[in-house]
This record gives C-alpha cells, sequence and structure tokens, in this order.
C-alpha cells in the first residue's frame, strides 16, 4: 500500500506534486468557549470534553470550566503535564486532551 493514498488530498492527483494534507480546524465548541468569560460554564463545555469525560471529571471534583482552569494553572499552562494529568484523571485520548488544552490555552490568552 502506497502511504500517500492514507493522506487526505484536496483531490490533486498530478505526479510530482505532494498532497496538500489538511489540518482539523477549531470546533465550534472551542470557538464558543474562548469568546467569552468563563462564569459558571459546566466542565462539560470544554473543547474534547463530552458527556463521558465531563462525568468522569465531575466524579472527580471538577464539575466547572474553571476547575479544570484552575488545575491548569498550577500546572503551569504547561502542555505535557496538563494533558498527561487529563489522561489519569478522566482517561482523556491524544486528541481530547490536546483539544481541552488548546481551548484553555486560547481563553487564557484572551482573558488572563
Amino acid at each position: 500500500m502506497d502511504l500517500r493514498s492514507s493522506v487526505l488530498t484536496d483531490g490533486n492527483t498530478d505526479k510530482g506534486k505532494q498532497p496538500i494534507c489538511h489540518v482539523p480546524t477549531t470546533s465550534q465548541k472551542h470557538k464558543n468557549f474562548v469568546l467569552e468569560p468563563m462564569k459558571e460554564k459546566s466542565v462539560r463545555e470544554l473543547a474534547g470534553i463530552g458527556v463521558i469525560l465531563g462525568g468522569r471529571l465531575e466524579e472527580k471534583g471538577f464539575c466547572k470550566a474553571k476547575d479544570v482552569l484552575g488545575q491548569f494553572l498550577l500546572l503551569k499552562q504547561d502542555k505535557a503535564t496538563f494533558k498527561s494529568w487529563l489522561r489519569q484523571v478522566c482517561f482523556a485520548g491524544s486528541r481530547q486532551s490536546e483539544d481541552c488544552y488548546r481551548c484553555l490555552r486560547e481563553w487564557c490568552d484572551a482573558f488572563l
């Protein structure tokens, strides 16, 4: 199997041209979250956190997005440390923890 066949492309199949890889776009949930102050947002409003992961976080005492933000700040906004913490506390996958990190990082850039 040709490795290039597994890459998302723009349909360009001309020989000699590299396929164009599409980077995932920011979700609407992410955009909505970073547009306004934290207030009393649910942990489930964080990008990457849905019903299942949100329930696990709530069981551990992280009911509001501001609770997760507090942990994010305690971990000095370090990407690897935060993603590792999120995987440990609620079994978030790599993509979910990345989405949540990016969401909080951009929120901090906008409001802190």
